[in-house]
């Protein structure tokens, strides 16, 4: 008869598969805005290799001058994202789903300015123009891309955003935005304000 033990080893492989797994984002109010845009999501059905070894905590010193109005620091690689409150109170890192390519990825500062619960989506024109039988405007809902919150970048198109498609966390899977489980945007949303420091590495 074999004995099983549950150790160390077992619970750490454990919890990088829960680590590893995918999510999603999402966009505004019918009423048509400049940036009221976002790039969908990318395809799913190529192997894309995971990227939980670097998934670690960090300190924000490196990254920023000061936390205030909070700070969000994006690592690309890692596919994680950091956040620090203004007092340094709370701390948190959640998995993302990043930009599919290099050359769909954009680095550096920027900032929130607009929170969205219950966004909704509109393709960029080219998104439309690659893809013209896509519908004009997605309302709020589980189609939508953006997911449940969506926070809104200085950057035109860029978004942090949740997902209904939760196989996109951990990947290179999105067309620009950084996406978040709906659960965990929901609680970035809740914590984050108009203003909040933003650094893509």
């Amino acid at each position: 008869m074999t004995k099983t033990t549950f150790g160390r080893r077992n619970f750490l492989a454990g919890s990088s598969a829960l680590l590893a797994a995918p999510a999603i984002a999402q966009s505004v109010d019918g009423t048509s805005i400049p940036g009221d845009t976002v790039e969908i999501e990318g395809d799913l059905n190529t192997t894309t290799r995971r990227n939980v070894s670097a998934f670690r905590t960090l300190d924000w010193q490196p990254y920023f001058d000061n936390t205030r109005g909070g700070a969000i620091l994006v690592d690309i690689d890692s596919r994680a994202l950091h956040y620090w409150s203004e007092d340094q109170s709370i701390y948190k890192l959640y998995p993302t789903s990043v930009p599919l390519t290099e050359d769909l990825t954009r680095r550096g500062r920027t900032s929130v300015v607009r929170k969205v619960e219950g966004p909704s989506w509109r393709p960029t024109p080219a998104m439309k123009e690659r893809n013209p039988e896509w519908p004009d405007f997605v309302g709020p809902g589980p189609d939508n891309p953006l997911g449940t919150h969506a926070l809104y970048l200085s950057w035109t198109y860029y978004r942090i955003h949740g997902t209904h498609d939760t196989r996109k966390i951990g990947r290179r899977s999105s067309n620009g935005c950084i996406g978040l489980y709906n659960e965990h945007i929901a609680e970035l949303y809740g914590m984050v304000q108009n203003g909040a420091q933003v650094l893509l590495i």
